[in-house]
């Protein structure tokens, strides 16, 4: 009996000791607190700044990669010219081409184009039943890259490059007349877009380019739209510190008046060999993505690998047989 009696003595003891000794003052844990702060804080800031360097070295990679993806399309468009309008002759059928207050072509073109299995011939076999084959054909197409700034949502507040194009039809007896065409008489396989017209090459007294720069649409509203190729271009003006345009000799900066450097093109119309040269600039904007005021994402040449550049020259393949 007593020796139950100590135990239970001994164990009351040790557990009102255990509860006067089991919490925390009020000083300790402010102290707690503060060495926390000491400790988080530093390693906060280490935390945030490389969230930060990662967001913009993601901008400036995806800006590089746009870039080099839009000159690559537009090199393997432009592969196929056979006459490409200089600032002349952008100015001469601006008025023919779509616009807008703040939609600017910078790079205008015609082209012949592959179409597969566009000509359709009908014929009769040795036991006189009907045959139809199908071959490749080419058309010519009109084509035209536009500069666009104008903060429209979805779009950036830097600026786009959009692209349009117009395509002849395939003229084939075994058709259909198409009642919107330049030819309300002849039958096609595939109609020309509406507004489409050929280039009348056959006007006598007149160089090849007074002949490319009288062209005129059809009186047919245009169904096709610009399509954006690709956004965040520089839209920074040689004003507000941008780079000049800067053609090489024998080749003209287009368009004319020039102040948004960020997409131009200089070009040759007609070359020594009777062939369109072109040189293409672009320049991206990987500040846009990180910035959503304008005055803040200006180019600057301090911070030049946020503004990504390109630039291509090649040679029209297809040229005009005519003087």
């Amino acid at each position: 009996m007593n020796t139950l009696r100590w135990l239970l003595t001994n164990q009351l003891k040790r557990s009102q000791q255990h509860k006067e000794n089991g919490g925390y003052t009020l000083i300790e844990l402010l102290v707690a607190m503060i060495m926390a702060a000491l400790v988080i804080t530093p390693l906060l800031g280490v935390m945030i700044n490389i969230l930060d360097t990662d967001r913009k070295e993601q901008a400036k990679t995806n800006s590089e990669q746009e870039v080099q993806a839009a000159i690559d399309y537009i090199s393997r468009d432009l592969q196929q010219a056979m006459y490409i309008y200089d600032a002349t002759g952008v100015d001469a059928i601006k008025n023919q081409l779509p616009t807008d207050t703040n939609i600017n072509p910078v790079l205008v073109f015609w082209k012949r184009e592959f179409v597969k299995d566009a000509a359709i011939t009908k014929t009769k076999d040795k036991e006189k039943k009907d045959v139809t084959f199908t071959d490749d054909s080419f058309v010519y197409s009109l084509v035209a890259y536009y500069l666009i700034k104008d903060n429209k949502d979805p779009w950036s507040k830097a600026a786009r490059i959009a692209r349009f194009q117009i395509r002849d039809g395939v003229p084939n007896k075994n058709g259909n007349i198409c009642s919107t065409a330049y030819d309300t008489s002849g039958k096609y396989t595939e109609c020309p877009d509406d507004g489409f017209q050929q280039v009348n090459l056959v006007q006598k007294g007149k160089t090849l380019e007074e002949k490319m720069n009288s062209w005129k649409k059809t009186s047919q509203a245009y169904k096709q739209k610009p399509i954006v190729l690709v956004d965040f271009i520089d839209q920074t003006t040689t004003d507000k510190g941008a780079l000049a345009a800067s053609c090489p000799t024998g080749l003209a900066v287009v368009p004319s008046s020039i102040t948004m450097t960020g997409f131009y093109t200089c070009v040759d119309s007609v070359s020594t060999q009777n062939r369109s040269v072109a040189e293409v600039y672009l320049r991206g904007n990987a500040l846009a993505r990180l910035i959503n005021q304008e005055n803040k994402m200006l180019y600057n040449p301090s911070q030049t690998t946020y503004f990504p550049t390109a630039k291509i020259r090649l040679e029209g393949r297809s040229f005009i047989f005519s003087k």
